[in-house]
């Protein structure tokens, strides 16, 4: 495989990363049985309201907390609203895994009008990717789905 083919895929698998698609359930923590890190439960959380600024821009935080690692890991989030099957990816923040609870806090702008004030579901991931083979690949630690609230500022 060419290099040029290389990085396109592994461009589209960070797409996926970013934009929550493609993410696969998870299991509740990665640690090895026995470890000093089998104590700590990767996870990860959705506050029960988001924001939807002036400009369109959409924030969502919540919190994660991840044992351990072998490559680079991320909290992505979606949010989708009333009968639509539509998922809109709002960003990406970069976890860190050192067993610890964290806040994390993605903001991204939909198309204008796509999500307005009121009841919306969200679906966070902790997602980690892993090279398999010299592609990175995604690799899910946790999800969470929540009814959250949007609301205007």
């Amino acid at each position: 495989m060419g290099s040029r083919s290389l990085l396109g895929a592994a461009a589209g698998a960070a797409l996926l990363l970013l934009t929550g698609a493609g993410a696969a359930p998870a299991t509740a923590s990665t640690a090895t049985p026995g470890t000093a890190s089998a104590a700590v439960a990767d996870s990860v959380t959705v506050d029960a309201i988001g924001r939807i600024a002036a400009d369109g821009t959409v924030t969502l935080t919540g919190t994660y907390r991840c044992a351990s690692a072998s490559g680079p890991v991320f909290v992505s989030s979606s949010v989708s609203q009333g009968v639509s099957t539509t998922r809109h990816g709002i960003g990406g923040t970069r976890a860190v895994c050192d067993g610890a609870e964290h806040r994390w806090a993605n903001t991204g702008r939909p198309m204008p009008g796509s999500l307005v004030p009121g009841a919306a579901r969200v679906e966070a991931t902790l997602m980690e990717l892993r090279l398999l083979g010299g592609l990175p690949l995604p690799s899910a630690h946790a999800t969470s789905g929540q009814a959250v609230t949007l609301t205007q500022g």
